[in-house]
């Protein structure tokens, strides 16, 4: 099913706002925010790339660009910066991210030509960002186990899934261990949710699906969407039962974009699994 028809070239971030009960997700390399309310487009337009965001409450989002992490205001339309996110980088961009169960914000970067090696990914945590991932080429996957005991993440180019533990503060307590590997599969890991059962729900890039691996990181079951270029997950609805997912048409040709129109749109499929509302940032 298509949510939303417009084309993002790179989708990505998709966030349910449990409060709003309302998607937001974003287009990356088009510098723009999305959203809906019923049958209304709605659309904030930023002159920085804009990747992952979380909710702070019901009129405010945080959201990472290629160089802050920003608030929104949206009902005035309003940014405000929150601190720099490798401002003096002008070689990368922010990438996938997510609230974490204590309040905070996991954000990782990339390089704007995905250079090997060129990101990081940080935990923006009661005023202070620190790293702690260093380095990365692609870091996608960001998401938490419902016991707030462990935290994934993966590096897209080398198709690997990673699982670190997480201490009762929510920083490393211990080092990430290779958790699902995908180097012998065709699509590669993006962005990924876990469920209230603890299912991990890993959009794989170029399969066009979403596949489930249980807490051992063993393959479930898949599905399979329209576009090839699945980037993101994330369960929504009154109930947390539909499944979003965004798409893109970055690294795809003319020819295969004008033969399915769905590559780059963002999809809902009703009655997936149960998830989870996504934790309220605390700034």
């Amino acid at each position: 099913m298509i949510f939303d028809d417009r084309h993002c070239t790179l989708g990505e971030g998709p966030l349910w706002h449990p409060v709003r009960e309302q998607l937001f997700w974003f287009d990356i390399m088009g510098k723009r925010l999305l959203s809906r309310e019923g049958d209304t487009p709605l659309v904030w337009e930023f002159d920085e790339h804009v990747s992952a965001a979380g909710w702070v409450d019901r009129d405010t989002l945080l959201i990472a660009s290629d160089r802050r992490l920003l608030t929104l205001d949206l009902k005035g339309d309003t940014c405000t910066t929150v601190c720099p996110l490798e401002a003096d980088n002008p070689a990368t961009r922010s990438n996938d991210g997510r609230a974490d169960p204590w309040g905070g914000f996991w954000i990782g970067t990339m390089g704007l030509n995905a250079q090997p090696g060129a990101g990081a990914i940080y935990r923006y945590h009661k005023g202070e960002l620190r790293t702690l991932v260093s380095p990365i080429s692609i870091p996608n996957a960001i998401c938490f186990t419902p016991d707030a005991g462990h935290a994934h993440f993966a590096d897209t180019p080398t198709g690997t899934i990673w699982r670190v533990a997480l201490d009762k503060d929510g920083w490393f307590a211990g080092e990430p261990e290779p958790w699902v590997d995908l180097t012998d599969w065709d699509g590669r890991p993006d962005g990924a949710v876990i469920d209230a059962e603890g299912v991990f729900w890993n959009a794989q890039f170029g399969a066009g699906r979403v596949a489930a691996y249980d807490a051992r990181g063993q393959f479930v079951r898949s599905v399979t969407l329209t576009g090839s270029q699945t980037t993101c997950p994330a369960f929504g609805g009154p109930d947390l039962s539909t499944l979003f997912c965004t798409s893109a048409q970055e690294g795809l040709d003319a020819a295969q974009i004008n033969t399915n129109a769905d590559h780059g749109r963002t999809f809902a499929i009703e009655d997936v699994a149960t998830g989870r509302p996504e934790p309220q940032i605390r700034l």
